[in-house]
């Protein structure tokens, strides 16, 4: 992962990274891999106070670009809608599925057959 830009906003007690990764002869990065990466990138952050936004991989380039918010405390991190920390509750609580959980969770049906 590369940090291409960062900047310290003050005002909403965050500090904004803008990243690229290279992932060539790999998958995507899922979204915990670029938690990880961003606590290990930005000294002192904790992963329940990170927000990764803007998640970019364009079709035929193993090259993914984004942002994650890195937020000083809890309180600063209510700015963000709550649909976004249910979104990150559920992968910090949760244990990464196997391949064959994946294939079977993408089933959008909705009910019984």
């Amino acid at each position: 992962m590369e940090i291409i830009e960062r900047k310290e906003n003050k005002l909403l007690n965050r500090v904004e990274l803008s990243f690229r990764w290279n992932h060539s002869g790999s998958p995507t990065p899922t979204r915990s891999d670029m938690l990880n990466a961003i606590s290990s990138v930005e000294p002192g952050s904790k992963k329940d106070l990170i927000v990764i936004k803007n998640v970019v991989t364009r079709f035929g380039v193993a090259q993914t670009t984004g942002t994650g918010l890195v937020y000083n405390s809890a309180e600063a991190m209510t700015v963000e809608p709550q649909y976004i920390a249910k979104r990150y509750e559920n992968l910090r609580t949760t244990k990464p599925a196997s391949s064959d959980e994946k294939a079977t969770s993408g089933d959008v049906s909705g009910g019984e057959e």
